[in-house]
């Protein structure tokens, strides 16, 4: 009898653990997608305005059909990973990156943000042209959700990240698009949000200011902001361990960034790689935390 007590106990001691790694697993992660799948409707003949749209429909001379960009995209990103989202043009990653950000609504699934996204999918979105810098520093932290004193906090960080100097209470209408780049990549870096999307906005400014913008990124990561970059550049490897390549709507490889580098640049030259069903990550994403 004695026995089966000591093993009842340890049964249960294992039930505990197994629950208490999965809670912990579960407040680890920062951003979960479910099955995300993205369709649009694509018109057979041109259609220049809303009229000439309004007025087909109506006459029934509009015909289209459904291109579905996303085919059920599920994948966990975990507090402190930098993830890059590597894919051919029109894969449909800048799609889901919009769908994560919150400013376009899937077709079906959903994706779970548990903390402050700060995306950089267009620098300068959203600007004001008729405000100033400055004012528009506060119009932008403000639409991310950031208090009037959360944003005087960063505010002289922000100015000088940026390099606009006296250029700061001039109107947008007068800056230069590069200049405009810079104030919309220094607001969101210095914001530090606890998720940030980045759609292939690196480039920003001059080469001694890209150089700048790297080196914060890679203060962020040691910081332990997440990151989820769109790139076709192997350069992300400096901030990201793990890639998520995404091939005709569907995730093809999810693992060490290395090796899914590896096989996407052997298609992308014509080297004979793996075939084109989906590799599918493991059931745990923990080997790929940093």
């Amino acid at each position: 009898m004695a026995e089966k007590a000591d093993e009842s106990k340890v049964s249960e001691q294992k039930k505990k653990d197994v629950m208490t790694t999965s809670d912990e697993d579960s407040r680890d992660v920062l951003l979960e997608v479910q099955n995300v799948t993205m369709k649009f409707s694509k018109f057979d003949t041109g259609v220049d305005s809303l009229k000439e749209l309004v007025v087909r429909a109506f006459k029934r001379d509009l015909k289209s059909r459904k291109i579905e960009v996303l085919k059920g995209i599920s994948f966990k990103v975990h507090k402190g990973e930098a993830v890059a989202l590597i894919g051919r043009n029109g894969a449909g990653k800048s799609t889901l990156l919009k769908i994560i950000a919150g400013t376009l609504s899937p077709t079906s699934g959903k994706a779970i943000r548990y903390g402050r996204v700060t995306p950089l999918l267009r620098l300068g979105a959203g600007f004001d042209h008729n405000a100033t810098g400055r004012e528009n520093i506060f119009l932008n932290a403000a639409l991310l959700g950031y208090s009037k004193k959360q944003i005087q906090e960063k505010l002289d960080d922000i100015i000088s990240f940026s390099e606009l100097g006296q250029f700061i209470d001039a109107p947008l209408k007068t800056y230069s698009s590069g200049m405009i780049s810079r104030l919309g990549f220094s607001i969101a870096v210095n914001l530090e949000s606890e998720i940030l999307l980045i759609d292939e906005v690196l480039g920003v400014g001059d080469v001694a200011f890209h150089k700048k913008c790297n080196a914060k990124l890679e203060e962020l990561c040691a910081k332990g902001i997440t990151f989820l970059i769109v790139s076709h550049n192997e350069s992300v490897k400096r901030y990201a361990k793990r890639a998520i390549w995404i091939e005709q709507g569907v995730v093809r490889e999810d693992g060490n960034i290395n090796t899914v580098f590896k096989h996407y640049t052997e298609l992308m030259t014509g080297t004979p790689t793996q075939s084109i069903d989906t590799v599918k990550p493991s059931s745990s994403n923990s080997t790929n935390k940093q």
